[in-house]
């Protein structure tokens, strides 16, 4: 029976398991959208609504706390500057898990982690390199 056993393993010894949570919850804060397996973004999604939520306590012990987990000061700059500031009428719920199909490689499903809000732009759908523009119909002249 798999009773009360919280979290993932993600297949990794517990440093390595650590290490790439933590990657992962800076670079979400740094670049608010990532692209990462379903299951990492699973495992990753409380740590970053913990950092969030320290980031809206905006103290020297939330800070600390903060920048010990963050990988870079800049991410935790961010942190206190832009991204809890967004979030300071919302009681957790600070991110979205979106299916992103399956990796071609391994066949791992994908999910986009972001946080809610991102002013990010869509990428725009670039025209395929063999089909043909749309022509519109020449009138023939009849005189």
């Amino acid at each position: 029976m798999r009773h009360l056993k919280a979290g993932s393993k993600l297949g990794k010894q517990p440093a390595h398991r650590r290490a790439v949570l933590r990657n992962l919850v800076t670079n979400v804060i740094e670049r608010e959208r990532i692209t990462t397996t379903r299951a990492r973004a699973k495992a990753a999604r409380p740590l970053l609504e913990r950092m969030i939520t320290l980031g809206k306590r905006d103290d020297l012990h939330a800070r600390r706390q903060a920048a010990s987990f963050l990988l870079t000061p800049q991410a935790t700059q961010k942190l206190f500057r832009d991204i809890a500031p967004r979030f300071s009428d919302r009681n957790g719920g600070y991110t979205r898990i979106i299916r992103a199909g399956w990796r071609i490689g391994d066949g791992a499903e994908l999910a986009i982690l972001e946080l809610l809000g991102s002013k990010l732009k869509k990428k725009e759908k670039k025209e395929k390199k063999g089909a043909k523009p749309e022509e519109k119909p020449e009138e023939k002249k009849e005189s």
